[in-house]
């Protein structure tokens, strides 16, 4: 039908250009915090793109449901604009007739949805947790470059190496600094060379050939000592346990099998986003409506607030579900099922408007007319 295939087709391009313009921004934005994280140390430099699309597809989901609801206002909204909806009214179709090409339109989206929420949302945010902990619970030489002043994982040491190879490649560095500093004492070492030990599961930091300058906070003495040979025990992080996971980290079948309230309250964000997104297109129909005479686009901002309304309202239930304040069930009933009568209702609302005119205005009579 004609009807159709011409809201299909230019659905599908407007949705197209908003995702490009979508994934340009956000991907921007993540980039730099990326970028950020590394150069505080929190993250490797040389994972930040692989770190980059993890975030990318976990997030995924979130901008695919805001290019399709945005595509749709857009699209809605450029046909009363240019009075292709007065053409279609005039010939008996009604707003609520527009649902049908657009889910035929956006259905493989929304399978692709689900599945980014059951599966590659917990997978993405798995693999960058193992990638921030595995630099982490790198040794703290292992973590020092050369030239480049490089903090502890606890922050009370520092470690500078002047040259030589990165301590992470061969184990060993030269002409090393390290600045110790505890609740009342501080203490200075430098050496010609420094290697790692490994004895049984400890690991052991050698220095040779330098001197140590402690300074006690409390009185201000001060103490200097020349060594040869200077073993300093690195403490390793603990690697983190399966069990303590978080549940962003943790796949929907185990949440589902193991249902207690932090668990129940990821499900209610996960479940919640696709719910979401279903609502999402039928607000979107009946929010595109406009004045074809009115230049401003109020409803393309109005239909913006919505979503960002609706999207903190799911994590909002997801932090009371967790909390055990709600249930899963009642939860996702009371938000999603309450929007969704809300669309409805908004669309019934656009094919019955004549019925919520005010009976006191008069139509207006044509001139010359008595």
């Amino acid at each position: 039908m004609l009807f159709d295939s011409s809201i299909r087709r230019e659905l599908s391009r407007s949705f197209g250009a908003t995702l490009v313009v979508v994934l340009t921004i956000v991907l921007t934005m993540f980039l730099i915090r990326t970028i950020g994280q590394a150069a505080s140390g929190t993250v490797s430099p040389q994972d930040v793109v692989l770190l980059l699309g993890y975030t990318a597809l976990g997030h995924l989901p979130t901008m695919l449901s805001l290019s399709l609801f945005v595509a749709i206002v857009v699209c809605l909204g450029r046909m009363y604009r240019d009075s292709e909806m007065a053409i279609w009214f005039a010939s008996g179709v009604g707003v609520a007739r527009f649902v049908r090409p657009v889910l035929r339109t956006t259905w493989p989206v929304l399978v692709v949805v689900a599945a980014l929420l059951l599966y590659a949302w917990p997978w993405g945010n798995r693999n960058s947790l193992e990638l921030r902990d595995r630099y982490q619970q790198r040794s703290d030489l292992s973590r020092v470059a050369p030239g480049v002043f490089q903090t502890s994982s606890d922050g009370r040491r520092v470690f500078f190496v002047e040259r030589g190879a990165s301590a992470g490649q061969t184990g060993e560095a030269r002409n090393v600094f390290v600045l110790s500093s505890q609740a009342q004492a501080e203490s200075v070492t430098t050496a010609r060379s420094a290697r790692l030990e490994s004895e049984g599961d400890e690991r052991f930091l050698v220095l040779e050939r330098g001197q140590r300058h402690d300074i006690d906070g409390r009185n201000g003495n001060r103490t200097q000592s020349r060594f040869e040979h200077y073993r300093v025990l690195v403490r390793e992080k603990v690697v983190r346990e399966a069990e303590r996971r978080p549940p962003k980290a943790t796949s929907t079948r185990e949440l589902l099998a193991d249902p207690h309230a932090r668990h129940l309250g990821e499900l209610a964000w996960r479940f919640g986003m696709l719910l979401a997104t279903g609502n999402l297109l039928l607000l979107g129909v009946g929010l595109a409506a406009t004045h074809p005479r009115r230049a401003s686009n109020w409803n393309l901002i109005f239909s913006l607030l919505a979503f960002v309304v609706y999207f903190n309202l799911v994590n909002l239930s997801q932090a009371w579900v967790a909390g055990g304040r709600i249930g899963l069930g009642t939860a996702l009933l009371l938000l999603h099922g309450g929007v969704a009568l809300l669309a409805l209702g908004l669309l019934w609302r656009r094919d019955h408007s004549a019925v919520f005119r005010r009976p006191w205005r008069r139509p207006a009579v044509a001139a010359g007319l008595d």
